[in-house]
């Protein structure tokens, strides 16, 4: 196996935090970046971690940070911004890779893997999804000689996720749980997986150019997984799907406290199926876990009521 000098935008996160373990664990060189160190300190003790102060939207300061790596990884991306305009997801999104696009040929950096978003589109109904497609396109006219890759998961699960964790605290407050677009589908996909398909990636010649759709093995609706999530913490809870009116006018209210539970630009997404058309995976040689065998093991004491779901399939 090669060794790389890697460095990693957004990896102070869920996704990040985990792949630099395992990149370490792999001998390679990791160096992350972020905006105050001093906040995740818990990361320091990865052992050769170099975690480096940066504010990433400065030219400058992020090629300087990338000067001597030969991979540079971007798992920034946020769920919801400050205003309502979109301005803040194509910060985050669209305009730092860009950045980060210039940055790496300046370095000298020659390898980017990207982390997208399942369904992001140009005419997607939600500003996140946009900027994300937005990002894609950047990176695809923008590349020059840098060798990029996208991954496009669907909703990623595993221990210490803002998805399935965030619905058992939420379940734990109120004995019903209004749920906006209780139909919307998923197709969830572990973050082992997501990492694995990440790594494999860094060093195969035949990814170089190319998109990865990312999902389990299973397509879930939003009530069901709820109401599933609530039978595994051992909850009694009357879940109720909103019509659209009521969902929208849900999203609007949850949108203005703190932490945004739900916004409007998350109700948006929810009109279409983060579901796959490709098996991402399959194509790298890896076999999906389930949700069935992981999340039991951090929610609660494993013995919810079964997982209403429909088998992903072949891709489409």
């Amino acid at each position: 196996m090669t060794t790389h000098s890697i460095c990693i935008l957004g990896g102070t996160g869920f996704v990040g935090t985990a792949l630099a373990a395992r990149l370490i664990r792999d001998g390679h060189r990791v160096r992350v970046l972020t905006r105050d160190r001093f906040q995740h300190k818990t990361l320091a003790v990865l052992p050769g971690l170099d975690l480096v102060d940066c504010d990433v939207h400065d030219p400058t300061r992020l090629g300087a940070s990338l000067a001597g790596h030969d991979v540079a990884i971007n798992l920034v991306g946020i769920l919801n911004e400050r205003g309502h305009d979109g301005s803040g997801f194509r910060r985050a999104h669209t305009e730092l890779a860009i950045t980060l696009v210039g940055a790496c040929n300046a370095a000298g950096v020659p390898r980017l893997l990207q982390m997208g978003s399942l369904r992001a589109a140009e005419d997607a109904p939600s500003h996140y999804l946009r900027s994300k497609a937005l990002a894609e396109r950047a990176i695809r006219e923008q590349a020059g000689a840098l060798a990029w890759t996208v991954f496009r998961p669907s909703v990623i699960f595993g221990h210490g996720d803002s998805f399935l964790n965030r619905f058992a605290g939420l379940l734990a407050l109120a004995p019903v749980m209004p749920l906006a677009r209780a139909g919307a589908r998923f197709q969830p996909v572990y973050v082992g997986d997501v990492i694995n398909a990440m790594v494999r990636s860094i060093d195969r010649r035949d990814t170089i150019g190319q998109a990865y759709e990312l999902g389990g093995p299973d397509i879930v609706t939003l009530g069901a997984l709820v109401r599933w999530v609530a039978s595994l913490t051992g909850r009694r809870r009357l879940v109720v799907g909103l019509p659209d009116a009521l969902g929208w006018l849900q999203a609007a209210v949850l949108g203005l406290l703190p932490g945004k539970p739900m916004s409007l630009d998350n109700f948006r997404s929810l009109a279409l199926d983060s579901v796959c058309s490709d098996d991402g995976l399959g194509r790298l040689g890896i076999h999906a876990t389930s949700l069935r065998e992981i999340a039991p093991g951090y929610l609660g004491n494993g013995h919810g009521h079964p997982l209403e779901s429909t088998p992903a399939g072949p891709a489409t």
